[in-house]
This record gives structure tokens, C-alpha cells and sequence, in this order.
């Protein structure tokens, strides 16, 4: 049991034609700056996690996915200082438009077997492990 609000994230890994997946560098001035994460973000109240999730990619990366195109998958469950984060991860493998960062951050295909090498948040360091078995 925890005092810790908890905080609903949602999260994807994009996996283009070759079987990479996007990740992204959290820009300086956030907090975790430096570390890589699969792109995503807060679910807002009212919101449901995919239309979060097709939002924040519209917002962050410029690229327009649909609801059908993403596929649920694993969840991450950790507690932070602060809070206890609550984080769906989906698969994509259809989106319209090219990834392109918006908001400073650094973006990078990377092979599932490579993931381990980018120094991720805690929460999402489980979810590679899966994504190499995936892919």
C-alpha cells in the first residue's frame, strides 16, 4: 500500500518496416533529461489512454495514428518519489507521416536487441526485455 498519487501515462513503441522502435531523449529542462523513453505522455482527465496516446503523437511527433493501429500490450507499474506510475504500452506499426521531433527532444530508431544500451526512466526499463522478445 502507498500514499503516492497515482499517475496514468500512456506510452508506444513505434516499429517501422525494419523493426526498429522510436525512442526519444528527454530534452533538458524536463525532468529524467537525458534519458530515452518511448514517446507518449499524460492521459488528461476525460480521456481515454488511446486518444491520449494520438494526441501526444500528433503533439510531440507530427504524425497521425489511429486508433485501429494501436495495439495494446504490456503495462509498466512503478513507483516514483512522488507519485506511482501507471504507463499502457501499445504497438504501432502504421502511422501517416514522418516522425520528426517538436518539442526538443532526440529521436532514434533503435533494433529491440539494442534497447538495453540507452539509459531509460526506471518504469520503462522492464518493457525492453518484452519488446526484444516481440520483435
Amino acid at each position: 500500500m502507498t500514499d503516492l498519487p497515482t499517475l496514468l501515462v500512456v506510452a508506444v513503441a513505434l516499429v517501422d518496416d525494419d523493426n526498429r522502435v522510436l525512442i526519444a531523449q528527454r530534452p533538458k529542462g524536463k525532468s529524467m533529461a537525458g534519458l530515452w523513453e518511448f514517446p507518449g505522455g499524460k492521459v488528461e482527465p476525460g480521456e481515454t489512454p488511446e486518444f491520449a496516446l494520438i494526441r501526444e503523437l500528433k503533439e510531440e511527433l507530427a504524425i497521425d495514428v489511429t486508433e485501429a493501429c494501436l495495439a495494446p500490450f504490456t503495462f509498466a507499474s512503478h513507483s516514483y518519489d512522488k507519485f506511482h506510475l501507471l504507463m499502457p504500452l501499445f504497438v504501432c506499426r502504421r502511422w501517416h507521416g514522418t516522425p520528426r521531433p517538436t518539442e526538443g527532444q532526440t529521436l532514434k530508431w533503435v533494433r529491440a536487441v539494442r534497447l538495453s544500451d540507452y539509459e531509460m526512466p526506471p518504469a520503462d526499463v522492464p518493457l525492453v526485455a518484452m519488446l526484444r522478445d516481440l520483435l
